[in-house]
């Protein structure tokens, strides 16, 4: 199973980040349709971010423990917090259709 950590603002309540990790065992390794979906969500949130802002953040991927974190360092903007409302929205939608292959946890920082 994936476990996708979202983290949320203690303040505010928004989305800066987070964490996913773990295969999903839904299939195979490279036939697995679930980690696929989760990996294309947040890698193109990751790489969104990167593109189409100036917020600083912090990433790190480790392939062994199929993980990435994700955590926006500076001020967020109105166009990250969209990218990870987006991506808050197509996890969440994935979980509810697909719970034996993916948790979901909010946690406050």
């Amino acid at each position: 199973m994936t476990h996708i950590t979202i983290y949320k603002s203690s303040d505010t309540k928004r989305n800066v980040g987070f964490m996913s990790a773990g295969h999903s065992g839904y299939a195979d390794e490279g036939s697995d349709i679930i980690c696929s979906a989760i990996s294309l969500l947040t890698f193109n949130t990751v790489n969104s971010v990167e593109k189409f802002t100036d917020d600083k953040f912090e990433v790190s991927v480790n392939e062994d423990e199929a993980s990435l974190y994700f955590l926006v360092t500076s001020e967020i903007s109105e166009k990250t917090q969209v990218l990870l409302d987006a991506l808050e929205l197509g996890l969440v939608t994935l979980a509810k259709g697909n719970p034996d292959y993916l948790l979901i946890i909010v946690k406050e920082v």
